[in-house]
């Protein structure tokens, strides 16, 4: 029995929090003085909220200009203090994850220092240029770029799942190793499940409704389709890691299951759009995305029934047979779901814990890669473990009175998957690194460079390059508005020469050939660090 493997980033993540790698602050260190917005909150706010909080996000209010903010400061600080924003439900402490969404806790104390200082605006020179979000795409010259049907979202008290069959031209197997999801309605579209479909079934669901598009909860109403995607509030594109990718089998259907919230509008329209990166080799490393752990093979205390005011668990458990390398780990369950843990042991015992959603929330799972790829070696068990509650203390229990509850799609059944993305494991892999930890939110000093009081030879030692190593983009950020930045290549031949008048500056390497770049910090009067950077 040959283990399936599984990447979820699931059902609620892009809301963009603006390229949590792009543009954020320092812990600021507390101070006697109230906090302002200029000086210290928009900071906050751009880097961490503005992605969903802006004009045709999926956030309930703008956050891009301090009345709004001012408007919703109560809001604001209640949602930071008790972590329900940003939206991020694995448990940092259980194991860090990929790109976090999270403030610490410092960033949590200086809002709430500036609400009960009375959110003072502060002073205008300090004032920060607000985001602009186009909801472009961010993925250059993808391979294959595919837009869904125009589609008028209905008025619903209920939540919509419409799926849509994309037609591709892809008459051989080839290997993804890019995936962006560009939603076409970023205010309705709350989160976009991708999937290949070799046997036209869904096709056939497809042409059996007059709309675009078919209804159906959970998948895509075929069993054998493969997850290859997820865009969420929050999330952007995501690369496989090096030498790895997912196969794109033969005329295959790209299909996306979109997931558009309870609403009264009339006339919202959709047109989403998924871009893929392929790679011109052959002989990539195939990564899997299967629900390992599930509700009818793994598990060892089924069936998945739930009795009405009861609140018990289920565990799973798997062992693998051959050694595999885990990428990322993604939990689903529905509305009675209240908590799911995965970890792992080692033939020698040791324990590795996966992933801890302490407070489960359906609308907000989400595909969550690993730091570092995991390598699990012949004869490591897996476990995951879900709790349900099926009581009337239950706010998202889809019954009154409470009933018997069944394994299921549907909204009112139940379910237990982890889903893992896996491939054929090398010791090797646990060096690759996908996110160093350095979180460029915690760091980066996006404070106007007069306010911090600094000089320009002290502030050429603040160059950050990321991210190491780049594919597509790569973003840099100097403290001083002078000069030009210059990316070097090995030979000392300059490769690209910006202007460095933005906070952020973002570079398109694409054309550029893999290797190690130099990017320095040029002006009349000094010249910067260096700093390295691979491309590949």
């Amino acid at each position: 029995m040959k283990l399936v493997t599984a990447i979820v980033q699931s059902i609620g993540q892009r809301s963009r929090c603006f390229p949590l790698v792009l543009i954020l602050l320092v812990g600021v260190p507390a101070s006697a003085q109230t906090p302002t917005w200029n000086e210290d909150i928009a900071c906050i706010a751009f880097s961490h909220c503005a992605t969903c909080h802006h004009d045709g996000g999926i956030g309930s209010f703008d956050i891009t200009s301090y009345a709004n903010a001012y408007f919703n400061r109560l809001e604001i600080a209640e949602a930071t203090e008790q972590r329900v924003m940003p939206p991020w439900p694995p448990d940092p402490e259980y194991r860090p994850m990929a790109h976090e969404r999270v403030l610490t806790q410092d960033e949590i104390d200086l809002i709430a220092a500036w609400v009960q200082g009375g959110a003072p605006e502060g002073p205008p020179e300090a004032a920060l240029e607000p985001p602009v979000f186009d909801n472009g795409s961010v993925l250059a010259n993808a391979d294959i770029s595919v837009i869904m049907e125009a589609y008028t979202i209905p008025p619903s008290p209920t939540d919509v799942y419409q799926c849509f069959v994309l037609n591709i031209d892809n008459p051989t197997d080839r290997y993804i190793t890019g995936i962006e999801v560009v939603p076409g309605n970023t205010e309705h579209v709350h989160h976009v499940l991708v999937f290949q479909d070799t046997t036209g079934q869904a096709q056939q669901l497809d042409d059996d409704t007059p709309e675009p598009g078919y209804v159906n909860f959970g998948g895509i109403g075929v069993n054998s389709a493969k997850l290859i995607g997820i865009w969420v509030p929050g999330s952007d594109a995501v690369f496989t890691p090096p030498g790895m990718g997912i196969k794109l089998y033969a005329n295959a259907d790209v299909v996306i299951q979109v997931h558009y919230p309870a609403s009264t509008e009339t006339g919202a329209v959709d047109s989403t759009r998924v871009n893929l990166r392929l790679s011109p080799s052959s002989t990539l490393r195939s990564i899997s995305i299967d629900p390992v752990l599930d509700h009818i093979n793994a598990i060892t205390d089924g069936p998945l029934v739930i009795a009405p005011y009861q609140v018990r668990s289920f565990h799973a458990q798997y062992t693998v047979p051959v050694a595999a390398t885990i990428t990322a780990i993604g939990p689903h369950c529905h509305l009675l779901g209240q908590s799911m843990k995965s970890w792992a042991v080692l033939p020698n015992g040791d324990t590795i814990p996966l992933i801890d959603i302490p407070d489960w929330d359906f609308h907000w799972q989400g595909l969550y890669a690993f730091r570092n790829p995991i390598y699990l070696p012949p004869g490591t068990v897996l476990h995951g473990e879900a709790w349900y509650d099926n009581t009337a203390e239950n706010e998202e229990n889809p019954n009154s009175p409470p009933d018997w509850v069944w394994l299921g799609e549907s909204t009112t059944n139940e379910m237990m998957l982890f889903y893992f993305a896996y491939t054929n494991g090398l010791p090797g892999d646990t060096s690759i690194v996908v996110d160093d930890g350095t979180d460029a939110s915690h760091y980066l000093d996006c404070a106007p460079l007069q306010q911090v009081g600094i000089n320009e030879a002290s502030a050429f030692g603040q160059l950050e390059v990321w991210p190491s190593p780049a594919r597509d983009q790569l973003f840099l950020r100097s403290r001083l508005r002078t000069g030009e930045l210059v990316m070097t290549d090995v030979s000392g031949r300059v490769v690209r020469r910006i202007r460095a008048t933005d906070p952020i500056i973002t570079i398109a390497v694409n054309d550029l050939a893999r290797g190690v770049y130099s990017v320095q910090h040029v002006s009349n009067s000094a010249n910067g660090v260096i700093v390295k950077v691979l491309l590949e």
